[in-house]
């Protein structure tokens, strides 16, 4: 893996020479050795059609590639930090949550609609993610952000996992999610908790949630 968890709000990265590692910018903090930080104009791994994917998606979080022999400590707008492995299996998360992860793993976009159909994009609607999603696929590590750190729960074949959809942060695995509605006669009348919609995610894999329902 290649972050070290300084504290709950800065990693540091090993930086090694025919490596590269993505970061969203302004999210270094401070170096050592020979490193340098360049805008991405090519969507990462994920190449121009990525690029592209997250136009459309209107995702205008601004990524730098990370190159040379050193280490780099990273951090943004303080905000609690999660390392999350990948061992050949596919994250979703917001590419507004992303730190930094590592080159080798392959970028892309996915319509909400994809999973879910319309009530996939009556999600991205609620939890303010917007139509689409990124993905990060392959084997590395991804550094993403949160408010009050995160709990990571598994998510097993029959026992769904249900969460805030203002909390959710990310997840991998083999997982659908869909919106739930626990819409009732208190909600219809403004008495209700408020938590009118639920995000339920089955299958085989782990979510990623923060503990606070406020946005980055």
């Amino acid at each position: 893996m290649p972050f070290r968890e300084v504290n709950s709000r800065v990693v540091e990265a090993v930086i090694a020479p025919g490596q590269k590692m993505f970061s969203q910018r302004g999210a270094m903090l401070a170096y050592r050795g020979e490193v340098s930080f360049t805008p991405n104009v090519q969507g990462g791994q994920g190449g121009v059609m990525s690029m592209i994917g997250r136009r459309v998606a209107n995702e205008a979080t601004p990524l730098m590639t990370v190159e040379g022999d050193g280490t780099v400590m990273f951090g943004h707008g303080g905000h609690h930090i999660q390392v999350i492995q990948l061992s050949g299996d596919t994250l979703y998360v917001e590419a507004d949550r992303l730190l930094a992860f590592d080159g080798t793993l392959t970028q892309g976009t996915m319509f909400m609609g994809s999973q879910g159909g319309v009530m996939g994009m009556v999600r991205g609607q609620v939890t303010g993610q917007g139509l689409f999603t990124t993905t990060l696929k392959g084997h590395g590590a991804v550094a993403v952000m949160a408010h009050g750190g995160v709990i990571e729960l598994p998510v097993t074949p029959g026992r769904a996992v249900h969460v805030d959809p203002q909390a959710y942060v990310a997840h991998h695995g083999d997982v659908r999610n869909k919106l739930s509605t626990a819409l009732g006669w208190r909600d219809m009348v403004g008495r209700g908790s408020g938590e009118a919609f639920q995000l339920e995610l089955s299958g085989s894999g782990a979510v990623y949630v923060q503990a606070s329902e406020e946005k980055l």
